[in-house]
């Protein structure tokens, strides 16, 4: 088909189209795609020429039209999108940019780059669905002329991608066209060896089914004509692939397979359809469990048909389908047969609904930054096998097959997930993990202020229902980090005797936040809590505006961040004495910025612990006068020796992840102590050598942010009085 028929075709579903725009799209792309040729040796025109041409199939708009013509000259040739608009407008422009792949980045994998490619072209067809109806034109095209790609390899990896993304795509959509033809060639690939045995197989029996089945539309035909109702009966053959997940699933040979080809029954009107229905299971028998109404509970690609598989005279059974016209319509081109675009209507409130799912694949794909997730998400949400539930009310929801009551639940509404706190199946309590059949009337029991638990990321099956429980932890994290990093700081202010309500204005958060490249004061506190920031250096930075502001009541004291400081003190001002002897506890193992209190020994100085030390409190209530005041001498640094444990989930390299996230500090490490415990969990002690209490914690907050780990804390030796 060249430039001129394709124009002749569309003109025929539309006469309005505008063949002067298309013939001058045309001439566009072949001009910019010049000399380039494909790997057929045919000239690259050929191929957008071909896109056109399976989206005039699809009777879609001549904007999109131009745009299947153009889709490949922002990725293979000078032009950019800015020609594009100047020549074609912003619709045009936008839809080939949604086609076109991020090719001009550099990426850590091929899986990598065809996960943001992905991503890219699901934002892009949440804005405007034909941004997928190009692609799947432009993929059916490549499937087509794959055997001229000259590597098995990649013929392999474009047809494993095309089965597994682009067929449940044009499935998700309803166009069965593009989806059983994409199927079949994936197959070819990915299975040559037993795609052509199926195909000499089915070629050696067609005679006999197709007589078969012949025999069976006169029948059906004859019956139509005695009760007048007008309908088209034909034969249609199943599509390769389906017959081979048939023979694989139930394990079978095609010996075995007898509804090779599926009778179809197109009406005038619902009505009819299910006369005809009528007149089917009068003929034959109907096997039980294998009726479906689509008509009554439509798919959500929009299908609508009603299937019912009956037994022959001859004891074979055979599938028959019965629909109206409209409804064969939306079966073979699905969404593009509703297009609102080409109907000339600004909006379509029941078409937006259809799409309801397709948004949702854009709140989810932002949380997942793993690449093989993200992949697994998509075809778990592109899953062919659906299962139909009511709700108590009698509405119908259509969710993946293997759906729990949970992402029912998150189907319904994110905060009726988050307080569901059982579910009743046709009125009987089930737990959670049940997995939901055709038909079932779940019922979801709530309960306000509950929550959603971290095990139920294992069983729900939707992506929609794991993004919510992932926002859901991601977000009182956030704010229980917001919190712990508010009392650090405040714990930090006070330590210098400074006014606290000055630090945490809100202005002043915010623009300290700036110089740690933070949006906002709570980002900041976020930081703090969660140990990627010491109190310290926050203090420092609003510090160097201090002396500029008359609202500070005193100077503040020089602070530095232990990590850009030199080493921390470890003097000891006692109050009243000079050049008193004084000596650590090895009880409770003070650090620089541990509350401290002196005791004075017989003999041996004033020994120095920490206030809350046991051994300090039993002293203050028996031996009250040998207490005396200390502080800490910010002028003399030294290195202390401290002990901290980290307790986890049991698994391989967890002493060796503990240590490296240490080392990463600068620290250095004394000894290293790892154990299994009961109940699969581990301890790892690592004494090492801190500089300050905010050195230390700055470590165990390392420690923490590790995976599987359930605590992190300092440990106080056992058996030493120092008193």
């Amino acid at each position: 088909m060249d430039i001129n028929e394709l124009v002749a075709e569309i003109k025929k579903y539309n006469p309005a189209s505008d063949g002067e725009l298309i013939k001058r799209a045309y001439r566009y792309a072949a001009d910019a795609h010049g000399t380039q040729i494909r790997y057929s040796g045919e000239p690259y025109i050929k191929h957008p020429l071909a896109v056109a041409e399976i989206l005039a199939m699809l009777q879609l708009d001549d904007i999109t039209i131009v745009a299947g013509l153009l889709h490949d000259v922002i990725e293979d040739t000078n032009i950019t999108s800015f020609n594009i608009i100047k020549e074609f407008g912003e619709e045009v422009a936008l839809l080939v940019d949604g086609v076109t792949k991020l090719g001009k980045l550099e990426y850590k994998s091929r899986e990598e780059q065809q996960v943001e490619n992905l991503r890219k072209m699901f934002i892009a067809m949440a804005k405007d669905i034909r941004v997928i109806l190009i692609k799947l034109a432009d993929r059916l095209h490549n499937m087509r002329t794959l055997r001229y790609h000259q590597s098995e390899k990649r013929q392999k990896e474009i047809a494993e991608e095309t089965l597994e993304i682009f067929a449940p795509l044009a499935h998700r959509l309803g166009i069965f066209k593009i989806k059983w033809e994409l199927e079949d060639l994936s197959l070819r690939y990915l299975e040559p060896e037993k795609y052509y045995s199926l195909v000499d197989q089915i070629s050696a029996k067609r005679a006999e089914r197709e007589q078969f089945i012949e025999e069976i539309c006169q029948t059906i035909n004859e019956k139509l004509e005695a009760v007048d109702i007008k309908g088209d009966v034909t034969g249609r053959p199943k599509s390769f692939y389906s017959i081979y997940r048939k023979m694989i699933n139930q394990n079978k040979e095609l010996s075995e397979i007898y509804d090779l080809m599926a009778v179809r029954v197109i009406v005038d009107s619902v009505k009819d359809c299910y006369g005809v229905l009528g007149i089917i299971h009068t003929l034959w028998k109907p096997i039980p469990g294998r009726f479906k109404d689509y008509i009554a509970m439509p798919k959500q690609n929009m299908y609508q048909s009603i299937h019912t598989t009956v037994i022959g005279n001859n004891g074979e059974p055979f599938e028959i389908q019965i629909r109206t016209w409209d409804m064969h319509r939306t079966s073979e081109y699905g969404i593009a047969a509703h297009w609102r675009y080409k109907e000339g209507r600004s909006g379509d409130k029941e078409f937006e609904k259809k799409l309801t799912w397709l948004r949702g694949m854009l709140e989810w794909q932002q949380d997942l930054k793993d690449a093989t997730e993200f992949m697994e998400s998509i075809k778990v949400d592109l899953f062919v096998d659906s299962v139909y539930v009511f709700t108590p009310q009698g509405d119908v929801v259509e969710l993946p097959a293997g759906a729990v009551p949970l992402d029912f639940a998150y189907r319904v509404h994110t905060q009726v997930g988050h307080q569901c706190i059982g579910a009743k199946i046709n009125g009987k309590i089930v737990p959670l993990d049940y997995q939901l059949s055709n038909g079932d009337i779940v019922e979801i029991l709530t309960m306000k202020g509950r929550g959603p638990s971290q095990d139920w990321l294992k069983i729900v099956k939707t992506s929609q229902a794991k993004s919510r429980i992932r926002q859901w932890f991601k977000k009182e994290k956030r704010e229980d980090n917001i919190l712990r990093g508010k009392e650090i700081l405040e714990k930090e202010i006070k330590k210098y005797g400074q006014d606290t309500g000055y630090f945490f204005k809100a202005e002043r958060l915010a623009e300290a936040a700036k110089k740690f490249n933070y949006q906002s004061g709570d980002d900041l506190l976020v930081a703090v809590g969660d140990g990627i920031i010491s109190p310290l250096q926050v203090l420092t930075k609003i510090k160097e505006d201090f002396r500029k502001d008359k609202e500070l009541a005193a100077p503040l004291p020089e602070m530095k961040p232990w990590a850009e400081s030199g080493k921390p003190s470890q003097g000891i001002i006692v109050r009243g004495i000079d050049n008193a002897m004084v000596r650590f506890s090895r009880c409770c193992k003070p650090l620089p910025g541990d509350p401290i209190v002196g005791y004075i020994t017989r003999g041996r100085g004033v020994s120095i612990h920490r206030a809350d030390c046991p051994n300090v409190l039993h002293a203050h209530q028996q031996e009250q006068e040998r207490l005396i005041e200390v502080e800490w001498d910010q002028k003399e640094q030294g290195l202390f020796q401290v002990e901290i444990e980290a307790i986890a989930l049991d698994r391989p390299r967890l002493a060796m992840d503990v240590m490296s996230a240490i080392a990463d500090t600068k620290t250095t490490i004394n000894s290293v102590h790892a154990r299994a415990t009961k109940n699969k969990h581990a301890s790892v002690n690592v004494k090492m050598e801190i500089k300050s209490l905010d050195h230390l914690e700055y470590i165990m907050n390392k420690v923490k942010r590790l995976k599987d780990i359930l605590e992190v804390k300092r440990v106080t030796p056992s058996g030493n009085t120092d008193l």
